[in-house]
């Protein structure tokens, strides 16, 4: 009698993180990220939303980065190029965000492989409080 071994499910975009978090902080994915993606938590400034949006863009978790979007500007989906890794994300800048704002930008610089090969995308991303929580609205692409 052969035995077969039964093929793994595929898990939740949670259950795939690495042990240390896609957004470069020194901290696990549950208690960085994660956090965020589980819905345990919200971001209370625009870095710690982009930084948790682009773990989700990392680790595929399309249902997060749709509820972090604004209505106005939000897709319909989000296409996941499955030839794209995203490695390492570097903050340039912040402006406003504090507790008692409703506006922020964040400039960032995310360093991604692409069929082996590397690139960045530089971007200044726009967010606002929507219903006290932090949403992306739209960002400027840069060189």
């Amino acid at each position: 009698m052969s035995r077969r071994t039964p093929r793994p499910r595929p898990r939740p975009a949670a259950d795939r993180a690495p042990e240390g978090c896609p957004c470069g902080l020194p901290a696990a994915y549950a208690d960085c990220c994660g956090r965020f993606h589980g819905g345990r938590a919200q971001a209370a400034t625009p870095e710690q939303l982009m930084r948790s949006r682009f773990s989700a863009f990392a680790l595929h978790d399309e249902a997060y980065l749709l509820r972090s979007w604004h209505p106005e500007t939000r897709p319909p989906a989000v296409d996941f190029d499955p030839e794209l890794r995203w490695r390492r994300l570097e903050i340039l800048g912040s402006t406003d965000g504090g507790a008692f704002r409703n506006e922020g930008t964040v400039e960032f610089r995310a360093h991604y492989t692409a069929q082996g090969r590397p690139g960045e995308l530089h971007e200044n991303s726009r967010f606002v409080r929507l219903d006290g929580a932090w949403v992306y609205v739209d960002g400027v692409i840069g060189d």
